[in-house]
């Protein structure tokens, strides 16, 4: 039995983590602002055991708490998305760095053996040639402040000299899937909501490239690098994902058109969003042996079928987003 805090835990990734650890015996505590409205989901948490601390991740009164006893720290809790990040910079910066750093520190103090830091695949920016997939040892090219601050953590925490606990950082591909703690603001899950609404999607930049990985599949990459032996995951960075799920907005839009015929497509012109990427996720299957569960077309199947279940009776209320 380990026992983990993870922050960010009653969040979209973070809630599926908490499931994936309780399966496998493990204590968890939760540290968690609660900023979407989860406190349901936090209840529930708590009726399975876990030990839920609402509070800020900035507050070192509440990261101290959150910490004692902590054998592992996976620190999921951020300003997440470039949209998010770009309305307070002044907020990012104090909750994606300053408290990333803080929090790296004070788990160090805290005798932690394992700190597993959630990154991005949106590190890699705009490739030069977004037709050959990159790995972990490619050029970062960050082109956004929320990518800019992952790699600014990332590089903070892979230079510490010694290590004072195993560091493992992790690219997730961009998520999707149902969950409960429900977005519809992550590209494959906002596109299949308003086609199934029957509205007019706009889509730019439909062949740019991206990656994208199954918001449990993204819980379990993390629970695969929790119980890896420490020697196979300590200083290194994962791509989170697999190299076949690749796509460009224009394919997304063509598999969610095989399963619903509702909506119409109209692709616009922008260029606030220059990210194009193909990423190879190689290491992660031949080093720790991890396989996603789900595809693309998968997750939009059971989008829709929750959809059409009226499990989200307004799917495009603002506590699916992350930007009210």
């Amino acid at each position: 039995m380990a026992r983990t805090l993870i922050t960010g835990g009653a969040g979209y990734i973070g809630i599926e983590l908490v499931d994936e650890l309780l399966h496998a015996g493990d204590e968890v505590t939760v540290l968690d602002r609660l900023l979407h409205g989860q406190t349901d989901r936090a209840d529930e948490l708590r009726e399975r055991g876990v030990t839920v601390i609402e509070g800020d991740i900035r507050d070192p009164v509440a990261r101290g708490h959150a910490l004692q006893g902590a054998e592992a720290v996976v620190h999921l809790a951020a300003i997440v998305g470039d949209p998010a990040c770009a309305r307070d910079p002044q907020l990012a910066q104090e909750v994606n760095v300053d408290a990333s750093f803080a929090l790296a520190a004070e788990a160090a103090e805290a005798g932690v053996e394992h700190f597993v830091m959630a990154s991005t695949c949106s590190n890699y920016g705009r490739m030069a040639d977004p037709t050959t997939p990159i790995d972990e040892t490619g050029v970062l090219a960050p082109v956004s402040l929320y990518a800019e601050q992952k790699v600014a953590v990332e590089q903070h925490l892979l230079a510490l000299d010694p290590p004072p606990f195993a560091v493992t950082c992790l690219r997730f591909a961009t998520v999707y899937g149902v969950a409960p703690r429900m977005r519809f603001d992550l590209t494959v899950n906002e596109f299949t909501r308003d086609l199934w609404a029957d509205r007019e999607l706009e889509v730019f930049g439909e062949q740019f490239w991206r990656p994208y990985v199954h918001v449990r599949d993204a819980a379990r990459g993390i629970r695969t690098v929790l119980q890896a032996p420490r020697e196979k995951v300590a200083g290194e960075v994962f791509n989170i994902g697999d190299t076949r799920e690749n796509y460009r907005k224009l394919d997304l839009v063509e598999r969610i058109r095989e399963q619903t015929d509702r909506g119409t497509v109209s692709f616009v012109q922008r260029t606030e969003d220059p990210r194009d990427y193909k990423v190879a996720f190689e290491k992660v299957h031949a080093t720790l042996g991890y396989t996603i569960t789900k595809t693309v077309p998968d997750g939009i199947a059971e989008l829709l079928t929750a959809l059409d279940a009226g499990r989200f009776p307004d799917a495009f209320a603002p506590r699916y987003r992350n930007i009210p």
